[in-house]
């Protein structure tokens, strides 16, 4: 940035780039994995209620990797705050349960899975496409404090 800040020397803040969790209060790490755990919900509503999207005529499943990418980022903000996978995970679970109790069927007999054809099969594809890139996130996580305790 100039020749006026050369001949200072670089300083490093560790705090700025350590790889633990954020520093808070309990009641403040809480409230935040509850809402990513609320975000983990409404990413199952959204990303159900868009599964049955057509592109003219044929059936077009976006929504379900969208929730997965969705889900990994959810993920990836809770490793942010706690360094247990588990409570990380808080929003994937909820979404888990959200998307169980939508297989359910409602007051008349609705359901928000169904269809002719591949969307006979969507509940199959919105779990796998919406738990695999988070799954992916807390796998390599795990590969990674394997590698820095071993």
């Amino acid at each position: 940035m100039g020749r006026r800040l050369s001949r200072f020397a670089a300083r490093q803040h560790p705090d700025l780039t350590s790889a633990s969790p954020r520093v808070g209060s309990g009641r403040t790490r809480s409230l935040i994995l509850g809402v990513l755990a609320f975000d983990g919900v409404l990413s199952a509503v959204a990303g159900a209620l868009f599964l049955p999207l057509y592109i003219g005529s044929i059936p077009f499943p976006i929504s379900a990797l969208i929730s997965g990418l969705v889900n990994a980022a959810l993920v990836w903000a809770g490793l942010q705050w706690t360094s247990r996978p588990r409570l990380a995970a808080a929003s994937l679970w909820a979404w888990l349960a959200t998307v169980v109790v939508l297989l359910l069927g409602g007051p008349g007999d609705d359901v928000v899975f169904g269809g002719a054809g591949i969307m006979q099969v969507s509940p199959l594809i919105f779990l796998v496409l919406g738990m695999t890139p988070p799954g992916v996130v807390l796998w390599r996580h795990a590969q990674r404090r394997a590698d820095s305790s071993g």
